[in-house]
């Protein structure tokens, strides 16, 4: 599957802390159909057997909505499942060891905190950079915040695609206007609200608003 800028726009991260009454799979049904254009699953505490089996039911959604689906860092559960690829971060095998395994077909994105790391990551065939965090977010708290002049300065330097993470939500993320992003990714302001839903929609305009054409 190819990743364009569209698909980009608005980029939902799991995270089962806020499950309630829904299932993690309903929960991703309801932000699909309200607006996101990218899932990727991350799970951190779980064996493979449980994150395999967890990734197929997520995988089943995605393809009914033709919606991108990629796995945070477990490369082998992302072959299982035959998702559509993979995130890594800098501390995870490089892009073109990644490649190697996966084929040329899958997406892979990484994470990058400076102009170099996206630099690179882009020469190395990734499909996408992640770039955060923007703001303080409670999600990740050992996260180093970059500032939007360094986030700028890396949408100018690379071609590929670039979204915006960490911190984001409907209170924030106008500051994000004419920063050359191609989509904002998001986790806590999605998952976290009683209505995920409306919470996506809205954020999916706000995306809208601050994504040049």
């Amino acid at each position: 599957m190819n990743v364009d800028r569209k698909s980009m726009l608005l980029y939902a991260i799991t995270d089962r802390t806020w499950l309630g009454t829904h299932s993690l799979k309903e929960q991703v049904e309801q932000t699909i159909q309200a607006g996101a254009t990218f899932v990727q699953l991350r799970e951190k505490n779980i064996s493979n057997e449980e994150f395999v089996k967890l990734a197929k039911e997520i995988k089943e959604v995605t393809d009914v909505y033709k919606i991108p689906f990629v796995i945070n860092d477990n490369i082998r559960v992302a072959q299982i499942v035959d998702a559509d690829g993979v995130h890594i971060g800098q501390e995870d095998m490089n892009v073109k060891e990644v490649r190697k395994i996966l084929g040329e077909d899958k997406i892979i994105g990484v994470s990058a905190q400076t102009v170099e790391q996206a630099i690179q990551a882009q020469q190395e065939g990734a499909d996408y950079i992640g770039t955060g965090a923007v703001f303080p977010t409670s999600t990740k708290k050992d996260a180093d915040i970059i500032s939007l002049d360094i986030l700028k300065k890396i949408c100018q330097r690379v071609s590929i695609p670039v979204v915006a993470i960490g911190g984001i939500n409907e209170s924030n993320v106008m500051k994000l206007k004419d920063i050359g992003i191609s989509g904002i990714s998001v986790i806590s302001a999605i998952f976290s609200k009683p209505d995920i839903y409306s919470a996506t929609k809205n954020l999916r305009m706000l995306s809208e608003q601050i994504v040049e054409e």
